[in-house]
């Protein structure tokens, strides 16, 4: 009962510590912004994490998770690759509005703060976008064995002009207040996706 109550007490503060991880970066959240957050004094987060980089770790892990059940949802009822890379697209604009974990998209807050000063966090983003990259390839190789997508679509360039288009979206939004700056592009990459259908005679 004991480990249990320690388990959820380690993963209330993660929770809490988050969003303060998410908008302030590694280096600006302060111990006592993080103690503000979660109720705990010092000594009782660090009785739970050996350190701030460990609990920064598990924070960002989380976020991410936050992240990716939304984009994995989005899938839910999807007919073809299309569909499924469009979907994808809205469900990443809904965070301009709404975002998954407050501060934004915690891939690109990581890989800009951490660059230079926590390669470990700069590890973990990379990872993340990677894997965002190679679940867009996958779709897009199973739309072309399907006969969805055009043979020439290339799995590589379209995950480079998603994720780039997407993040680069939130980022003006965030910085303008303004959600149209992502309406706008993800207008036009569902568009683009749609020019990517195969034509009848390709699936012949």
């Amino acid at each position: 009962m004991a480990g249990t109550k320690g388990m959820q007490t380690r993963r209330r503060i993660v929770e809490l510590a988050a969003p303060v991880f998410n908008r302030q970066g590694y280096v600006g959240a302060s111990m006592r912004d993080l103690t503000g957050a979660t109720g705990l004094e010092k000594g009782g987060i660090y009785n739970h994490f050996g350190s701030k980089e460990q609990l920064a770790l598990e924070a960002y892990d989380y976020a991410l998770s936050r992240v990716t059940e939304g984009l994995a949802r989005s899938q839910d009822g999807a007919t073809d690759a299309v569909d499924r890379l469009q979907r994808m697209i809205h469900a990443f604009a809904k965070f301009a509005r709404k975002p998954a974990i407050a501060g934004g998209c915690p891939i690109m807050n990581t890989a800009i703060e951490a660059d230079d000063t926590h390669p470990e966090l700069r590890d973990r983003a990379r990872n993340s976008m990677t894997q965002w990259h190679r679940l867009i390839g996958r779709i897009v190789k199973d739309g072309i064995a399907a006969g969805e997508l055009a043979p020439a679509t290339d799995p590589y360039a379209l995950a480079a002009l998603l994720t780039s288009s997407l993040e680069g979206a939130l980022m003006l939004s965030r910085l303008y207040d303004d959600p149209a700056y992502t309406d706008r592009v993800v207008a036009h990459l569902s568009a683009h996706v749609d020019t990517l259908r195969a034509e009848p005679e390709e699936t012949k």
